[in-house]
């Protein structure tokens, strides 16, 4: 990747925060940074081929609630000052 491919993935993420996202903890960062770098390599396919790539991205990957909100060992939770 490039130094403007890595500029344009920033900045999606950092539109992505301000419109649709609002926080972003640092415990979830890599979900939401995965979740960003991924769309540009999906970008030239074609809808049904998008969805049989997320759907076989997701078999027997589960992501429970008891994960999601599970302590950091931060004193704070997620809310770690970088």
């Amino acid at each position: 990747m490039h130094a403007n491919g890595i500029e344009s993935l920033w900045s999606m993420l950092k539109r992505a925060h301000k419109g649709t996202f609002h926080k972003i903890s640092s415990k979830h960062l890599d979900r939401y940074v995965q979740e960003f770098a991924g769309r540009p390599n999906m970008r030239e396919q074609d809808t049904i081929d998008q969805l049989r790539s997320l759907r076989s991205g997701m078999e027997a990957k589960r992501l429970t609630c008891k994960a999601l909100i599970k302590d950091n060992g931060l004193k704070s939770g997620a809310r770690a000052v970088a």
